[in-house]
């Protein structure tokens, strides 16, 4: 699934990252501890989570995870979206609770990591 779909049915505003919303996606994360996010990795990985601070940047750059959805009606901070660019990370922020947006994804075909 590309991330242009997954914004579509998380009803996601796209933060940064615009240019690569065409990103491929198969495996979904769900966690607000950025240590356990750290023990996964998947290639097409997107990471779910109401954690909105920098950590959650910062974890998904060593991740290698290029796109962070922000939950909850979460906000992404201008220190937030600046990190993600530079390190070409999509942020998308969403109004959904996470236990709808994996349902949601999981019923798309977007697979679990575990």
């Amino acid at each position: 699934m590309q991330i242009t779909e997954l914004a579509k049915l998380t009803e996601a505003q796209v933060r940064c990252g615009n240019g690569l919303m065409h990103t491929e996606i198969l495996y979904a994360a769900a966690s607000d501890l950025m240590s356990d996010v750290l023990t996964i990795h998947h290639d097409g990985m997107v990471l779910l989570t109401g954690l909105a601070n920098m950590q959650t940047i910062r974890t998904a750059e060593m991740s290698d995870i290029h796109c962070v959805v922000l939950l909850r009606n979460k906000k992404a901070t201008p220190e937030m979206v600046e990190l993600a660019a530079e390190h070409n990370i999509i942020l998308l922020e969403s109004p959904f609770t996470m236990f709808k947006a994996c349902g949601v994804l999981f019923n798309a075909g977007v697979q679990s990591v575990y």
